[in-house]
């Protein structure tokens, strides 16, 4: 993103999300963080930061790593829970900062866009707490413990400048567009844009720039910066002759004049469409590189196998030639190897009777003319026959030792055999290799999936019951205050279980009599989402009462904290109430969408369900097994939508953030 798309979309964000809560934040990948935030009016944005990219809200549900990196966790540590008070550019630079108010103080959280990227985090006194990437530089560091500054300017603010300050464009003697690019730090192409408008050619020379060039450029950069503020944008992606997305702008851009383009309400709706294509590329090539590392690692190791196997082929036939040449000269190399013997017994050195067979080899004596040399240490004779030359073992017979060539001809043929099918194994696995990484890019090719709108009620823990009526529960206290002040019917039963630390729970009844087995699975649902189920509780009495009974007036003398009421009157109590929930999936208008609640409710709504108690398996972890264990149980054409939804999905239904999968 250029200074002047930052300029826009930070305009937009600060509209758009100040005053949010922070609710969570993840980190994607090495430079991509995803803020969840609930704005003022509980309704969930997700902010996407991509370092050295951009920033803006999304749409797209992204796939969440189970365990969130050093980082992340840090960020989650000062961040969680705090206020969003401005998001804003920095001058007009490739930064933006997100200030966030917290108890402790104002942090804020610098984004670089420029070069690599950074994300930094940075305390009340503007000092370095966290970074993605820590670094000294010639003109400044990110050190945690320093305080903060600011790189160097890139150029003029072009909102500030006047027609004077362009004179010193005709002081460069390169191309007009890179001497805009340069002093206006506008980026190439909004200094193209500027040209186009200007009716300038963009590779002209700056110092043949004339007077009324300079006026021409000067009123195209202002109505370039008019038309980008947010009031007058006219947000687009711009499209080839392909469909392909060629670039995104907050403007009308004339230097596309000859292309199509798609047009969009807001530049964040344009910027979530045109990066969710470009994340979904830079995922192939990410695929791509890792399946070309695997697949050139898997050649290597073919290409040895089909040496072994050369050699090892090659071993057993000159093995068996030796063997067939010694039967075939049987008796003269005997006679060799006997004469050797009986010479050696006979007192004579070793150097004397190879010097006796090397005079006798240059007479053409048979068999002395097969004679290559002795090796007194290991007791061999060498010889040369039939283009061969190989050793003889002196202490065996002829036989033997032909024997011996037959048998190492045999291991050497095994060895071929176990070569040949590690080869065709490795050649399997390179086919597979190659299938799995044209079907990996097929489905990392596609978009994210949409998020799901949400109902009015998904903000609380919910569940229908098999009677169809709507339970409600609260998620911390502050929803627990909501739900009771904002929510709470004359019509409700209100539902708590009987120990400190537990949601209050609404039964929506309306004018309808709920029957014994929805009152049951209320009382479930409460128990579960209760501090029971943390505590690793087998089950725990619920209570429920009616509206009238729920009051925040405390007796006198006393306070009740946020989240807390008063219970007055008598108690209808459930006793032993097991703990436990179900999470499944049903189909709304062919697409897939995960419920939780009491297993029996959700068995009342589909078949494919699995159901969890308490444990100590990390939420995390547990969805991704859940994911697995639904994915099974749903037929092949439904399996990819599954595998769309986050796992944050999943996350949602389990209590506490841990339990453990019912056997």
């Amino acid at each position: 993103m250029s200074s002047l798309d930052i300029s826009v979309i930070a305009a937009e964000l600060d509209m758009t999300i100040k005053d949010s809560r922070i609710s969570n934040i993840y980190q994607l990948n090495e430079k991509t963080l995803l803020l969840k935030l609930r704005d003022v009016k509980g309704i969930v944005k997700n902010l996407l930061i991509r370092a050295g990219w951009g920033l803006h809200i999304t749409s797209y549900a992204f796939e969440k790593p189970i365990k969130p990196p050093d980082f992340c966790m840090a960020l989650r540590k000062y961040l969680r829970n705090g206020r969003v008070k401005k998001i804003q550019q920095y001058d007009f630079e490739r930064i933006v900062e997100l200030t966030v108010e917290t108890k402790a103080g104002e942090y804020r959280l610098v984004i670089e866009l420029f070069g690599d990227g950074n994300i930094i985090l940075l305390d009340p006194e503007d000092k370095i707490l966290h970074a993605l990437t820590y670094k000294r530089m010639r003109d400044r560091n990110i050190i945690r413990g320093e305080r903060f500054r600011y790189p160097p300017s890139r150029g003029k603010d072009p909102r500030t400048i006047r027609r004077g300050d362009l004179e010193e464009i005709r002081s460069d003697d390169v191309e007009v567009v890179r001497s805009i690019a340069r002093i206006l730090g506008i980026g190439g192409k909004y200094a193209e844009e500027i040209l186009a408008r200007a009716g300038i050619e963009k590779n002209r020379l700056s110092s043949t720039l004339k007077d009324e060039d300079l006026d021409l450029i000067y009123e195209s950069l202002r109505s370039l910066l008019s038309e980008s503020s947010v009031d007058n944008e006219k947000p687009s992606i711009i499209v080839d002759e392909k469909d392909r997305f060629i670039d995104v702008a907050p403007v009308e851009m004339r230097k596309y004049s000859n292309l199509k383009s798609v047009e969009f309400e807001s530049f964040n709706q344009a910027l979530d469409e045109f990066y969710a294509r470009l994340f979904a590329k830079e995922r192939i090539s990410e695929v791509d590189a890792t399946f070309k590392q695997q697949l050139a690692r898997l050649e290597r190791i073919l290409e040895e196998q089909k040496k072994t196997l050369e050699r090892s082929k090659r071993l057993a036939e000159t093995y068996r030639r030796i063997g067939e040449t010694i039967y075939l000269h049987l008796n003269e190399i005997q006679f060799l190897m006997q004469r050797i013997m009986d010479e050696k017994r006979s007192g004579k050195s070793w150097g004397e009777i190879a010097e006796t067979l090397m005079r006798e080899k240059k007479e053409s004596r048979v068999p002395a003319i097969y004679f290559e040399g002795l090796n007194s240490k290991t007791m061999t004779l060498q010889i040369s026959l039939e283009d061969l030359v190989f050793d003889l073992d002196l202490r065996v017979s002829a036989q033997k030792n032909a024997a011996k060539y037959y048998e190492m001809a045999k291991k050497a043929e095994k060895r071929a055999k176990g070569a040949e099918k590690a080869l065709e194994q490795t050649r399997m696995k390179i086919e597979e290799l190659n299938l799995k990484m044209l079907k990996q890019a097929g489905e990392e090719s596609r978009l994210p999936p949409k998020m799901r709108r949400r109902e009015w009620y998904e903000k609380f823990r919910w569940f229908h019951s098999s009677e169809g009526f709507l339970v409600l529960g609260g998620r911390d206290k502050t929803q627990n205050e909501i739900l009771i002040k904002r929510y709470m019917e004359p019509s409700d039963l209100v539902f708590h279980a009987d120990i400190t630390g537990a949601p209050f729970v609404l039964l929506k009844a309306g004018d309808k009599q709920p029957l014994e087995k929805t009152l049951y699975e209320t009382a479930q649902f409460a128990a579960s989402y209760s501090r029971a189920w943390r505590e690793g509780l087998g089950s725990v009495d619920v209570y429920w009462v009616h509206p009238d009974q729920v009051s925040k007036s405390p007796p006198s003398g006393e306070y009740l904290s946020k989240g807390a009421f008063m219970i007055y009157g008598s108690r209808n109590y459930i006793r032993n109430v097991p703990l436990e929930i179900a999470i499944g999936l049903v189909k709304r208008n062919e697409d897939l969408q995960i419920i939780g609640g009491p297993p029996q409710a959700i068995a009342n709504q589909t078949r494919i369900f699995v159901r969890i108690v308490p444990g100590n398996e990390s939420s995390g972890r547990l969805a991704k097994r859940i994911r697995d264990l639904l994915a099974k149980m749903l037929p092949a054409e439904d399996r990819d939508k599954l595998r769309k939804i986050s796992l944050d999905e999943i996350q949602r239904f389990i209590p506490s953030g841990r339990g453990a999968i019912r056997k």
